[in-house]
């Protein structure tokens, strides 16, 4: 697989963009997030709409290229990282500082904004929580790639079936 680095900066911004007034969304949960994305959007129609690796840790999901795109954005002066408190911790929060175009298709922003819509209220504890249940996750030890192909096990709280598509 090779990375579609436009497509996986475009998803960044894009989420971040859709988050931007949400305190909760550090580095965790923008990583789980493009992690469902892809694998909601493959659960759907077969192929990754990133091509990104995700790794998983004990810390979560890790996606294999973000921490090298987010320096290369940071470098660029495109996004702005920021460690803020948040309760009892820290988090790592980007901040966009351009205005990305949106590029994606009406397909590809079905699954998007479902996607976000389902895991922008949760905070890090609560999502690696969720996900730590999710098929592909279970299936796979930790510092291994994440296997796409184990979406097809998960159950109705982990799917992307429900989703009503109206081009599919």
């Amino acid at each position: 697989m090779q990375l579609n680095r436009d497509k996986y900066i475009d998803l960044i911004f894009y989420i971040l963009s859709k988050g931007y007034n949400k305190p909760n969304l550090g580095k965790t949960l923008l990583c789980s997030i493009l992690y469902f994305i892809d694998s909601n959007y493959y659960e759907i129609y077969g192929k990754l709409l990133t091509d990104e690796t995700y790794i998983k840790s004990k810390k979560g999901i890790k996606p294999k290229h973000f921490q090298e795109i987010t320096q290369e954005l940071i470098a660029k002066k495109q996004l702005f990282l920021r460690k803020e408190p948040y309760y009892h911790r820290t988090i790592h929060r980007y901040y966009p500082t351009i205005i990305p175009l949106i590029k994606f298709s009406e397909n590809e922003l079905e699954i998007i904004d479902f996607s976000i819509k389902q895991l922008l209220p949760n905070n890090a504890s609560t999502i690696t929580k969720y996900a730590i249940k999710d098929p592909p996750l279970i299936m796979t030890d930790f510092g291994e790639n994440i296997d796409y192909r184990y979406v097809f096990s998960r159950n109705n709280n982990y799917s992307a079936r429900k989703i009503k598509l109206k081009n599919k």
